[in-house]
């Protein structure tokens, strides 16, 4: 009752790609994601092209630009493909900017009402680390396939007989060395957000490389913003190597919850999906197998796919996360379902890092 800046949960993750017809078919076919909403040249869009794909709750805007000379087409060429807005959906977009704005939050568009014959939809955006911003939606009045200048549109392939993903979990950010902390408290100040999870030292690092990460969220952990920053180590960390790639700050990866991660996996790899890879000597470990008790799947099952399964005092989780998504090494994805578990699968940071950094090794990046 008493929440300064109430929030309904995601809106929409959106991305600037270089080719957004081609990612389009991407996320349909890969992701089994479903086109619903396209904006570009045939309905008065100069610039660029964007496409809209869903998959339950979870929404994709890819954005794309048929042009040089754009905002858009700048931040792809400095860029690569990757997150440019984390947009949320909140019951009153004018008191949310406005809460932002006073505590110090950059506004870049103002709340404003875009309208169609399908109703009104209220928008406004602040900004957040490197040339990442939140738009803040409210759609609850407006019954068109997107937003307004969006027309719809019908699937590239044929959706696959069961979603393979439901939600977005959680959407991670990487900053520079010192500013971690500085963002953790403009989602304190800006947002209301509160600390859900911190990770330091030892809990998440490896031989070679480090870093350190805080996890923010709302107060009805709809929304969950993880954020890194890399650590003093003797290589270079997989936060650096992004940092470096990426240009700048931005978002790494985003995890996407599903029901039965086996078949999502199953059907994600056969449609050409890479994944991380982890060693026989993870599954093999006896105390892995003391930690985690039982879990619904036997750990077979799990070791033939490499998904990695975590508990802790609420219960526990299965997760894997994708190799990145692009020829730069920044965004990549994670796949998890939750029995219970809140956490972020701690008990497997020493494995995943390890994966990360073999791939770092052959790109020469390590």
């Amino acid at each position: 009752m008493g929440d300064e800046f109430p929030v309904r949960g995601m809106d929409a993750v959106v991305f600037a790609v270089g080719n957004a017809k081609q990612a389009a078919h991407y996320y349909s076919t890969a992701f089994g994601m479903r086109l619903v909403a396209y904006r570009g040249p045939e309905t008065g869009s100069r610039d660029e092209a964007a496409y809209v794909l869903v998959s339950g709750g979870a929404r994709f805007e890819l954005r794309g630009p048929v042009r040089a000379g754009t905002d858009l087409a700048r931040h792809v060429a400095e860029h690569g493909d990757g997150v440019i807005d984390l947009a949320i959906d909140v019951p009153d977009v004018e008191a949310a900017y406005r809460h932002a704005v006073e505590r110090g939050a950059r506004g870049l568009v103002e709340p404003h009402v875009a309208e169609d014959e399908h109703g009104k939809v209220v928008l406004a955006a602040i900004a957040t680390y490197g040339e990442t911003r939140h738009t803040l939606v409210d759609r609850a009045n407006y019954s068109g396939p997107y937003l307004p200048g969006y027309v719809a549109a019908e699937p590239l392939v044929a959706p696959p007989d069961r979603r393979l993903f439901q939600a977005i979990d959680h959407c991670v950010g990487n900053v520079e060395l010192g500013k971690m902390d500085e963002w953790v408290e403009f989602y304190h100040r800006v947002m209301g957000f509160t600390n859900m999870a911190e990770f330091i030292g030892d809990d998440i690092a490896t031989e070679y490389s480090a870093l350190m990460s805080k996890v923010v969220a709302d107060g009805s952990r709809k929304i969950k913003f993880p954020l890194n920053e890399p650590a003093v180590s003797r290589k270079k960390s997989q936060i650096d190597e992004y940092l470096e790639y990426y240009g700048g700050p931005g978002v790494q990866h985003i995890a996407l919850a599903t029901s039965d991660i086996l078949a999502t996996v199953d059907a994600m790899r056969a449609a050409g999906v890479q994944f991380l890879d982890t060693p026989d000597s993870y599954y093999d470990d006896p105390e892995l197998r003391a930690r985690i008790g039982k879990v619904r799947a036997p750990i077979e099952e799990l070791k033939k796919r490499r998904i990695l399964v975590d508990r802790d005092e609420d219960g526990y989780l299965l997760q894997i996360f994708t190799k990145p998504v692009q020829d730069r090494p920044t965004v990549f994805f994670e796949l998890i379902e939750r029995h219970g578990s809140l956490g972020f699968g701690k008990g497997n940071f020493k494995a995943l890092f390890e994966a990360i950094e073999r791939e770092q090794e052959a790109r020469g990046n390590l």
